[in-house]
């Protein structure tokens, strides 16, 4: 089975450094050295569609621009390259957004792709006029996800639900193939909506004994409605040709950040309602707890740096080619089949990542390029190390 990587559209903006911003920070803040210009994001595009990534993440949130139509406009700049694009179910109606999934397959040549976000700030959601709570927003989904999957699937239907009201709903075209939904959520109620709805369960990257109890967790759910799921993990990346070198480039991150704006978004995380949002706070014990860069590495490899000031997912795999590989696998041994990653800035990153580990997945049977079959590339067997193996030979950049 060939491993899916996905990467990361910043359209708050890009840095050098970490950009603060996010999920339960101050509104308005995120905001990098390089503007999410379409110029720029169009070399994001190009470059992970080259490198072999699947697709590429675009969020959602007032701190960032619309996924919607910022991915349409890419899709042009593209052939392959699939759009994870981030959206809010109580922002528009479900048979609009049956209708616009349906038009986005069929001009993009079927490369949608749907991350439903329920909305954790109810500050934010607020915004945009939604006053429900967090656990109304969860039951609005599930009635939005059921009238959205039954419409694409060729359904004439009404619902009367406490949230959503259609009468005689139905779609004049049918996405054909319908688009994955991704969904994530560590909440009791999110686990719940993902067993029933989702394609694709997302979480983001915590310890890995913290991320092998969720998806049991969400497995169990699906097999009580019947399905199956695909496991998937948001992170953050820095791989280089050593050890040394990445550690050295997380250092320089660490060493941008003023005590002030940790501070200052720290405050903002903490009155966060996401209940995966303080489990990712937890990695760092909310700023509190010591910044030695070390210090913040919680596993092998694994670190809560980025967290700091970033809100939503707050860790990164940082090493060589070899140890980030080697800890890709260790994920996939637990059941993630899907990885959705990030860096700073995004454009080097990305070919840091790609042309540094990529191969050597490859290498291991784990990973193909989805233009495999016009490359000319040789498939070399080549052990797994493990944790606490002989490292192998990084890959050259």
């Amino acid at each position: 089975m060939s491993l899916t990587f996905h990467w990361f559209l910043p359209t708050m903006g890009d840095s050098r450094n970490l950009v603060a911003g996010g999920h339960g920070v101050d509104l308005g803040r995120a905001a990098g050295d390089r503007p999410a210009s379409l110029g720029y994001l169009t070399q994001i595009t190009r470059a992970a569609e080259q490198l072999g990534f699947v697709g590429a993440l675009t969020p959602t949130g007032a701190w960032c621009d619309d996924a919607w139509l910022t991915t349409a406009m890419l899709a042009g700049a593209s052939e392959r390259l699939k759009f994870l694009v981030a959206f809010r179910p109580g922002l528009l109606s479900p048979t609009l957004a049956a209708q616009m999934a349906t038009t986005y397959q069929r001009h993009s040549g079927n490369r949608l792709l749907l991350n439903v976000v329920t909305g954790g700030e109810s500050r934010e959601q607020r915004l945009y006029g939604d006053f429900l709570d967090k656990d109304a927003r969860y039951d609005r989904t599930d009635e939005f996800l059921e009238v959205v999957t039954r419409l694409w699937h060729g359904e004439t239907l009404s619902l009367d639900g406490e949230h959503i009201q259609v009468a005689d709903a139905r779609l004049n075209r049918l996405p054909d193939p319908v688009p994955d939904v991704y969904f994530g959520g560590s909440s009791p109620k999110a686990g719940l909506v993902a067993a029933k709805y989702a394609d694709v369960y997302l979480t983001w990257g915590e310890k890995p004994e913290q991320v092998a109890e969720k998806i049991a967790w969400v497995k169990g759910l699906a097999e009580a409605q019947n399905r199956t799921l695909r496991y998937g993990i948001r992170l953050h990346v820095i791989s280089r040709d050593t050890s040394e070198e990445a550690w050295a480039e997380a250092g320089r991150l660490l060493q941008g950040l003023d005590p002030e704006t940790i501070q200052r978004v720290q405050q903002g995380l903490a009155q966060s309602e996401s209940e995966g949002q303080r489990r990712m706070a937890e990695l760092h014990d909310r700023g509190r707890a010591s910044t030695a860069l070390r210090d913040l590495e919680i596993a092998p490899n694994l670190w809560a740096g980025v967290g700091l000031v970033r809100g939503g997912a707050g860790t990164a795999l940082v090493g060589s080619h070899t140890e980030v590989a080697d800890r890709l696998v260790e994920l996939h041994q637990l059941g993630i089949d899907e990885f959705v990653l990030s860096g700073y800035p995004h454009l080097e990153e990305a070919y840091w990542f790609g042309e540094g580990v990529l191969p050597l997945l490859h290498r291991r049977g784990l990973w193909e390029h989805p233009d495999a079959a016009t490359l000319d590339v040789p498939h070399v067997d080549v052990p797994f190390a493990g944790t606490a193996g002989r490292a192998l030979e990084p890959a050259p950049h």
